[in-house]
């Protein structure tokens, strides 16, 4: 089918190259054409096939503050992506949204696919996560997350087609919003994450994350410091220093680490260690693409990513007690690295773009879903 489309793209901020972006940055490459329509906007910090088209950062941008410290001004996320004006001709808006990404107005005539990383979790289901357990704080909240919610519903139906990444997260659509949609699965650079030949590890553990309260590394800190074995943890965030306070010697805090340096991680380490619940996971599906198993957190979107007992293992509680007791069953287990790299080979980025184009066609030839 002919794609000569007049495209805009929107995404809720780009300040760095996590894996929304990367989602991103190969659907750019597809539409070279495409405007973008973006929050914030921090050219340095993005690929080049992003930043190499016309942007448009919202109006909050010149705010002062908003730079360093944009989600503090979270209630106004809905209203300053609304107002972008879209151009007159465009046939096709692609959204790639976790927050306010899908607000953006298609202009009359144009219709909207919104590839979905999850709705908005502060405002549906992570509130606690986000914004801690003080009663007096989370009433204040609640009037600005039930707005929130209200609009997030609104704006969806100004959606005509839902992508999500995962069948977690079109469950979650499906609650929230009330739409089905379909589940392409985001890209893992399988060409890049490899085995490097020479088998075996070099004797520690591996933790790859943000270190945010969510993502419960404290977990694996609290885990490995009872067993004494080696862990390694690559990322930076809020909760450093809490989890230095409680980290044994042998577990080892390396802060953000390139992308060459963690494949080198991921293709050195005995287990890739995964204590949190995410909507997809591209973490361990990196590990995987370098034949290494994961022991993983059994909820939300590894439980399609990972095949117990072929490419991990699963605990049930987020409990340090859970987590080492599947490390010790994984220990016991033989792991096929070759049969592991196979299974991530399934989620590469020419089946990404395959998938995401084939919705797109069903939708520019069809209708609403």
């Amino acid at each position: 089918m002919s794609r000569n489309w007049t495209v805009a793209l929107a995404h809720d901020w780009l300040n760095g190259m996590r894996g929304g972006e990367r989602c991103l940055d190969l659907i750019c490459r597809e539409f070279p054409q495409a405007e973008l329509y973006t929050l914030l906007f921090r050219p340095e910090l993005v690929s080049e096939a992003i930043r190499n088209r016309t942007v448009h950062e919202s109006g909050l941008a010149r705010w002062p503050l908003f730079r360093e410290h944009y989600r503090w001004f979270l209630p106004l996320f809905p209203r300053a992506m609304e107002s972008f004006r879209v151009a007159a001709g465009t046939d096709l808006v692609l959204s790639t949204s976790h927050c306010v990404a899908k607000g953006l107005v298609p202009p009359a005539g144009a219709k909207h696919l919104c590839y979905c990383f999850t709705p908005m979790r502060y405002a549906w289901s992570l509130q606690a996560e986000y914004f801690g357990n003080n009663r007096l704080k989370r009433a204040a909240l609640e009037v600005m997350l039930s707005r929130l919610r209200r609009w997030d519903r609104e704006a969806s139906g100004r959606v005509d087609r839902f992508v999500a990444i995962s069948g977690h997260v079109q469950g979650r659509i499906r609650e929230y919003y009330g739409r089905e949609s379909a589940v392409v699965y985001p890209p893992v650079a399988t060409e890049y994450f490899t085995p490097d030949g020479r088998g075996g590890d070099d004797g520690y553990d591996l933790v790859v994350s943000a270190l945010v309260p969510y993502k419960r590394v404290d977990l694996a800190v609290q885990a490995y410091s009872q067993t004494g074995f080696p862990l390694k943890v690559a990322g930076a965030g809020t909760e450093l220093e809490a989890l230095r306070k409680l980290a044994a010697p042998n577990v080892e805090f390396l802060g953000r680490v390139p992308d060459e340096g963690v494949r080198d991680l991921y293709r050195r380490c005995r287990f890739l260690v995964f204590p949190g619940e995410e909507d997809f996971g591209i973490v361990p599906l990196e590990a995987q693409a370098c034949g290494k198993p994961v022991v993983a957190y059994g909820r939300g979107g590894l439980l399609e990513t990972v095949v117990a007992g072929q490419t991990g293992v699963f605990f049930g509680e987020q409990t340090a007690e859970a987590l080492a007791e599947a490390v010790s069953r994984a220990e016991e287990l033989s792991w096929d690295a070759g049969a592991i790299r196979v299974h991530a080979e399934q989620f590469g980025e020419a089946r990404f773009l395959a998938g995401l184009l084939a919705e797109l066609d069903a939708l520019m030839g069809g209708g609403r879903s």
